[in-house]
Parts: C-alpha cells; sequence; structure tokens
C-alpha cells in the first residue's frame, strides 16, 4: 500500500465501499429467495424470517471454500486489464440493474448482473479477446440449468413426501412441516450466502491485485483476504435483513400459494441446485433457482394455480439481466474515464 498515492488510495476505499453496498443490495434484494417461501406460509413473521435469513447469510463463510469468488476474480474477464475504471463500471451497472428490477418487483439475478457488468465494462476497455468463455458459458448455462433442477428436485420431492405422509391427517402433516420448514429456510439461506457474497469477495479481490496490494500474481480463491471474506458475509448479511417486500410478495404470493409442505419442498430442492453450482465454482442464481422450485412444487400441487404470466415476467428479466448489466456497465466505464480516471 505503501506505494500508492493517496488519490489512489481514496480510489480504492471508494471502490472497495460501493462493492460492499452492492452486496448490501444484493442481501435485501434476494432477501426474497431466502424468505418468501416461509413468509406466505406463515411458518414465520416477516421481520424473524429475514433475522433467520441473514444469520444463515453470515455464518456460511466457515462452511464455504471460496471457489465461486475464484471465478468472478479470474474466470470472466483477465485479470489483466481489471483497473478502478472496469470495477467502477461493472458495479454500476449490476446495481443500476438490480435496483430497477427491485423496483419492478422483479427477482432478477443478482449474480448475472454482475457478471453482465464486469462482461461489459471489461469489454469497453480491451475487446472480446479478454473475456473467459469457458467460465461465461457455464454460467449462462447455469440461467436455464438451475431453475430446471430446482423445478425436477422440488416436484420430486413433492411426489415423495406426499406418498410418504398420504396416510397421515393434514393437520399433522401441516404441524410436522412447520418445523421442517425452518430447517429448509435456513439451508436455502446458508447457500445463498455461500453462492452470493463469494462474487463481492472476488470483485474486491481482483481490484486490489490490480493495484498491486495483493502482490504480482492474482490470488486463488483460497487465498482472498480473511477481512474481504468477513466484510463481504457482513454487508450481505445486513442487506438480508433490511428486507426487500416488493419481491416477496412477487415469490411468495403471486407465483402460486404454498403451505408449509410446498415450502418446505421448494427450499430443499432450491438448496440442493445451489450446493452443486457452489460446489462446482458456478456463480448460479438463488433467484432462478427457487423460482423453479415454487414452480415446480406448485405446477405437482395444483397447475391450475401457479400464474404462469408471473412467471413468464420474470423469464424475460433473467434474459435481459446480462445485456441489460452490460449495457449500462460500458456507459459506466466511458463516464468514470471522461472523468479523469484511468488506473
Amino acid at each position: 500500500m505503501s506505494a500508492l498515492n493517496l488519490n489512489q488510495i481514496i480510489l480504492i476505499v471508494v471502490v472497495v465501499a460501493a462493492a460492499l453496498a452492492f452486496d448490501f443490495i444484493n442481501g435485501f434484494h434476494d432477501a426474497a429467495n431466502s424468505i418468501a417461501t416461509v413468509v406466505s406460509t406463515r411458518v414465520l413473521t416477516p421481520f424473524r424470517a429475514v433475522l433467520w435469513a441473514a444469520f444463515f447469510n453470515f455464518i456460511a463463510f466457515a462452511l464455504f471454500k471460496l471457489h465461486v469468488a475464484g471465478t468472478i476474480g479470474k474466470g470472466i474477464i483477465d485479470p489483466g486489464v481489471v483497473d478502478i475504471a472496469v470495477i467502477m463500471g461493472a458495479l454500476g451497472g449490476a446495481i443500476a440493474w438490480n435496483l430497477l428490477t427491485w423496483w419492478w418487483g422483479l427477482p432478477s439475478s443478482s449474480s448475472h448482473a454482475l457478471v453482465g457488468g464486469l462482461i461489459g465494462a471489461g469489454v469497453s476497455k480491451a475487446g472480446l479477446g479478454i473475456l473467459g468463455w469457458q467460465k461465461i458459458g457455464s454460467t449462462a448455462a447455469f440461467i436455464f440449468l438451475s431453475p430446471i433442477i430446482g423445478y425436477f428436485a422440488s416436484s420430486f420431492l413433492t411426489v415423495t413426501c406426499s406418498w410418504l405422509f398420504r396416510k397421515t391427517t393434514p393437520g399433522r402433516v401441516d404441524k410436522w412441516f412447520r418445523h421442517l420448514q425452518l430447517l429448509s429456510a435456513a439451508a436455502f439461506s446458508l447457500n445463498h450466502g455461500g453462492n452470493d457474497a463469494q462474487k463481492t469477495m472476488g470483485i474486491i479481490a481482483v481490484l486490489l491485485y490490480s493495484q498491486g496490494v495483493l502482490g504480482e500474481e492474482f490470488h486463488t480463491a483460497g487465498r482472498i483476504p480473511v477481512w474481504i471474506v468477513v466484510a463481504c458475509y457482513l454487508a450481505m448479511g445486513l442487506g438480508t435483513m433490511v428486507g426487500g417486500w416488493r419481491i416477496v410478495r412477487t415469490m411468495g404470493m403471486r407465483l402460486t400459494k404454498l403451505r408449509p409442505f410446498g415450502g418446505f419442498c421448494a427450499e430443499t430442492g432450491g438448496s440442493l441446485a445451489i450446493f452443486i453450482a457452489t460446489s462446482l465454482g458456478i456463480p448460479v442464481s438463488t433467484t432462478h433457482t427457487i423460482t423453479g422450485a415454487i414452480l415446480g412444487v406448485g405446477s405437482v400441487s395444483n397447475p391450475g394455480r401457479v400464474r404462469w404470466g408471473v412467471a413468464t415476467r420474470i423469464l424475460w428479466a433473467w434474459i435481459f439481466t446480462i445485456p441489460a448489466s452490460a449495457t449500462i456497465a460500458a456507459v459506466t466505464y466511458f463516464a468514470v474515464r471522461a472523468l479523469g480516471v484511468s488506473r
């Protein structure tokens, strides 16, 4: 840090703060993913559900390896072209798209908004050659794979549990699954924290690398400094505590009606899909996953009560997320360069 001048230090602090702000927004934007089902089934009040999700978002740092952080830091674009302007452009695109979709009440993907932001800002600086096509391809594939996995996993759980408890009275099933849904909501929040918070870790790490703070070679995911890890998980946990009630209404009340039995199946199926992606180092969308899981439960339980029109609006938001955030990021990048920020 001693080799940096005062202006560089100030810029680094500002951009790190912006990255943590993105993580905070990610928390309240994606809080709905963790709590929509448990709120809509009335197992927990909204306030208690948010606290429950925030706690498990935060403690994920002790349980997950940082594979996803490595993908964001050096898998989407070449870390050698990263500078403060690129990072500011990427964060600008991701934050703007997150806030727009939050305002519209659409559960879009913070993960893909950040990926799109990196692509838009990186290409604006150095062209298409700096893109990591393999990681971009696997990330794009999971736009479709994660909701499909969530859909079929939750559908399978719904059918299986329905058969296992076919001779049990509805009142007793409801009572049991009210307790079980606390565990499934915790598991989903844990996986959400384990995947989503790592994206900002990768952004901060590659920023510090670009400024020479982390040495001459970009750190692997396992060597990201502990303060970055804790700060990102804390920011996401605090953001989750704020909540995202517009999206909660869309996810938990407008897509379909759920009872604790269905909420448990949706959260457990979604958790499985996110865990698979996290273990592979893929920045998957928890939004896509839980949406697919909720639709899976609804289509098995009562297809006529699934609001496919709402699902179609959500799908269009998914399709536009990467190109829209990339476009905003490109504009932001050029604006930042015009202001004289070039490092």
